[in-house]
C-alpha cells in the first residue's frame, strides 16, 4: 500500500478509528511528521489534539537510525542490539542529555503557555506517520501509560510486522493500515513525504489550544 501524502494516510487512519468519534478521543502526534495527521484525525473524530514529546537515541555515525528513545520524564528504552552497532556506556548517557535537552526545548516552543491536555481517564490514540524500529513509540506509549488512560490506541499507516508485535505489548489495540514485510524506510510508503517544520507544529498546536 502506498499514499499519495500524510493528508490521505490521516483520513484512511481516522475512517479505521471512526468508532471513537463521540468518545472525546485525545490524539497526541509524535512530532513532527505526525503532526498534521493527528489534526485531521482529532478533527475527523471530534477530538482533542496534542504532542507527546519523545526522541530517538541516535546510533553511532548513523542518526537515522534509533538505537533506542527517551520520553518527557526521562525514561530510556534501549534496543537490546545497542551495544552491537558500537554505543558504549559513555555514548549513551551523551545521546541521553542530548535528546533530554532536545525535548526540553521543544516543549517550550511548542506549548509555551499552556500545560500537555491530561490523557488520565481518555481514550488515548498516539500517531505516527509510520514505524521503523518502533523505539520512539515505545517511549511514547510507556509516557502515556503511566499517565492512566482509559484506553492506549497506537495508530499508524505503516510499520513492519516484528515491529507491529513489540509496540503491541505497550498498547491496548495497535491500528495499522499496512504491514510489509520488505520495510526499508517509512517515506518508500509515500508519494509525497516532505519534512513538517517547527513552525507547522507550533501553527497547528496553537489552533489546537484554543478551546482551552
Amino acid at each position: 500500500m502506498i499514499f499519495a501524502n500524510r493528508v490521505t494516510a490521516a483520513r484512511q487512519l481516522a475512517a479505521a478509528l471512526s468508532e471513537y468519534r463521540g468518545k472525546h478521543p485525545l490524539v497526541l502526534a509524535i512530532p513532527r511528521g505526525a503532526v498534521p495527521m493527528a489534526k485531521i484525525i482529532a478533527a475527523e473524530l471530534s477530538g482533542e489534539m496534542d504532542v507527546v514529546l519523545v526522541r530517538k537515541l541516535r546510533a553511532p555515525g548513523n542518526p537515522e537510525f534509533a538505537i533506542g528513545s527517551i520520553d518527557e520524564s526521562g525514561w530510556v528504552y534501549l534496543a537490546d542490539y545497542a551495544s552491537q552497532v558500537g554505543a558504549s556506556d559513555e555514548y549513551i548517557r551523551k545521546e541521553v542529555a542530548t535528546q533530554l535537552e532536545a525535548i526540553r526545548q521543544r516543549r517550550a516552543q511548542y506549548t509555551p503557555v499552556r500545560e500537555p491536555i491530561d490523557p488520565a481517564g481518555r481514550v488515548v490514540i498516539v500517531i505516527d506517520d509510520g514505524l521503523a524500529t518502533g523505539a520512539t513509540m515505545i517511549a511514547a506509549l510507556h509516557a502515556l501509560k503511566a499517565k492512566q488512560p482509559k484506553e492506549l490506541i497506537c495508530a499508524v499507516p505503516v510499520a513492519p510486522p516484528d515491529t507491529i508485535e513489540k509496540v503491541s505489548a505497550k498498547a491496548d489495540r495497535v491500528v495499522c493500515l499496512s504491514a510489509p514485510m520488505n520495510f526499508g524506510a517509512v517515506a518508500q510508503f509515500y508519494m509525497d513525504f516532505p519534512q513538517v517544520s517547527d513552525d507547522e507544529v507550533i501553527a497547528a498546536l496553537s489552533a489546537s489550544g484554543d478551546g482551552h
